[in-house]
This record gives structure tokens, C-alpha cells and sequence, in this order.
């Protein structure tokens, strides 16, 4: 089952974001203030962030985020698959498969364009990626953060 986040879900969304940013599917963890930023985010009215509780077998297997933005290059609204985190007892389950599936559908009357990062050495993910038909863009990533 794939849902949204709700603000009851607060205390697995902060142990399931812990998880992730302390697994090799990251370059680096994030401050845990992050993970209350997004929390909030999502449970409240932001046009820009939405998180989705992943479930099986009655627990929480996971979560994803997207986040909405719109790009002159793509034409119109796209769909950033932010993070997607399966624990590692549900993996290999087709639950990765089953949120890109829900998520396409979700969005697929506005978007033109969905678009995902990953760990080069993430190559589990990078397999299940190039099968739901993503491709390598030919950029190189670049950020400059700001405090706040």
C-alpha cells in the first residue's frame, strides 16, 4: 500500500529518514532538522513537496518524496523522485516498482517530465531505474547551499 504522509505518521517518518541518510544509498547523512523541514512540509498546504508512506505486511516498508517543479527544457511540470527508501527486509519485493508505477499514474495528466538522481554506486537501484526506462541526463550536477 502506498499512501500520503499524514502528520500521525511523524515518528516512522523520522525513524524511516534516519535510516536512509545512514545507508550507502547516500553521499552523506542530513542535519536531522532536515528531516523535520520536509516532515513539515509535506504534512502542511506546499505546493513543491509531497511524501508518501510505502507499507507491506501491515508495517512500514519505506517512503518516497517527490517534489514538483516546472522546466522550460521539459515544457512543463516536473516530477522530481527525491528519495526512495525500501528497508532493506522488503527490497527485492517489487516495492520500488510499485511506487514508480503509483507515482506515474499520480501525476501522469501534469507532468512531462520525471527525473530522479542516484548514487553511482547504487547500482541495485541504477538497474531497477534504466528498466522503468530512465536514462542518464548529460549534466553535471552542481549546488551552492545557503544557511538558514
Amino acid at each position: 500500500m502506498i499512501r500520503s504522509l499524514t502528520k500521525n505518521d511523524y515518528q516512522i517518518f523520522i525513524k524511516l529518514m534516519d535510516e536512509f541518510y545512514h545507508s550507502t544509498a547516500v553521499a552523506h547523512p542530513i542535519p536531522p532538522e532536515h528531516y523535520e523541514r520536509i516532515f513539515r512540509e509535506a504534512t502542511g498546504d506546499s505546493p513543491y513537496a509531497r511524501v508518501f508512506l510505502i507499507e507491506s505486511e501491515g508495517r512500514a516498508a519505506g517512503y518516497g518524496q517527490v517534489s514538483l517543479s516546472f522546466s522550460a527544457e521539459a515544457g512543463g511540470l516536473v516530477v522530481w523522485l527525491e528519495e526512495l527508501y525500501i528497508r532493506p527486509q522488503f527490497q527485492g519485493k517489487g516495492l520500488g516498482s510499485a511506487y514508480f508505477s503509483y507515482i506515474q499514474e499520480l501525476f501522469a495528466q501534469d507532468a512531462v517530465r520525471f527525473r530522479l538522481e542516484v548514487e553511482p554506486d547504487n547500482l541495485d537501484a541504477i538497474r531497477l531505474y534504466r528498466r522503468l526506462g530512465y536514462e542518464q541526463m548529460p549534466y553535471l550536477p552542481m549546488y551552492q547551499d545557503f544557511a538558514k
